[in-house]
C-alpha cells in the first residue's frame, strides 16, 4: 500500500518525505504562499510577481536610492534562504513536487530582476514582463534546475529566470532604454 497524505495524495518516500508530515508548519505556509497570495487564481505566480513589483515600488519610496541595490540583494537572498525550506515543507505536506500555490520562488526571482535597476515605471513594467516571460518559457538550463530536489528545485529555476531578466535589464540600462 502506498502512503498518502491527509488530502489523499500519494507520498513519495524516495524524495525523503517524512511519513508523519501531514501539514506544513504555519511559518512555511505563510512564506511559501507569500502570505496567501499563492492561493489567488488564476495565475498565482503572476499575482505573486505583480505583488512583489508593487511592494518593491512602495519600499523604494522610503529609503535612499543609494541603498536600493543592497536592500534588493538582501531581500532576494532572504526570499531564497527562507523560501527553500518553506517550499520544501509545503511541497512535502501537499505531496506535490512543485505546487502552484508555492510562490516565494517568484518573489525571489522578481526581486533579483530589480538588482541595481532604478525603480521607474518603465523598469518595473519591463522587469515584470521579462521575469514572467523567462519564468514561463524556462530557457536552458532553467528546466534542469527545476528538476533539483524539493525546495531547491522549486526556487532555483526562478532565481535563474530572475538572473536572465536582470541581464536584460542591465543591457537596457546600458543602452539608455530605461531612463
Amino acid at each position: 500500500m502506498t502512503p498518502k497524505n491527509s488530502v489523499g495524495n500519494t507520498l513519495d518516500r524516495s524524495a525523503g518525505v517524512p511519513p508523519a508530515l501531514s501539514r506544513a508548519p504555519r511559518w512555511a505556509t505563510l512564506v511559501a504562499t507569500f502570505i496567501g497570495i499563492g492561493r489567488i487564481r488564476p495565475g498565482p505566480g503572476t499575482w505573486a510577481s505583480a505583488s512583489t513589483v508593487l511592494l518593491w515600488w512602495l519600499l523604494t519610496r522610503w529609503f535612499n536610492p543609494g541603498w536600493q541595490t543592497a536592500i534588493t540583494c538582501v531581500l532576494a537572498c532572504l526570499a531564497v534562504v527562507i523560501g527553500i525550506p518553506a517550499a520544501t515543507r509545503v511541497s512535502w505536506a501537499a505531496a506535490l513536487k512543485d505546487p502552484q500555490f508555492v510562490v516565494i520562488d517568484e518573489v525571489a526571482g522578481q526581486l533579483i530582476t530589480f538588482i541595481a535597476v532604478p525603480a521607474t515605471w518603465k523598469s518595473l513594467v519591463l522587469g515584470f514582463i521579462l521575469f514572467r516571460g523567462f519564468d514561463i518559457v524556462k530557457p536552458p538550463p532553467l528546466r534542469h534546475l527545476e528538476k533539483l530536489r524539493e525546495g531547491v528545485g522549486i526556487v532555483l529555476d526562478d532565481v535563474g529566470a530572475g538572473l536572465y531578466a536582470l541581464a536584460c535589464m542591465q543591457i537596457g540600462l546600458h543602452f539608455g532604454l530605461l531612463k
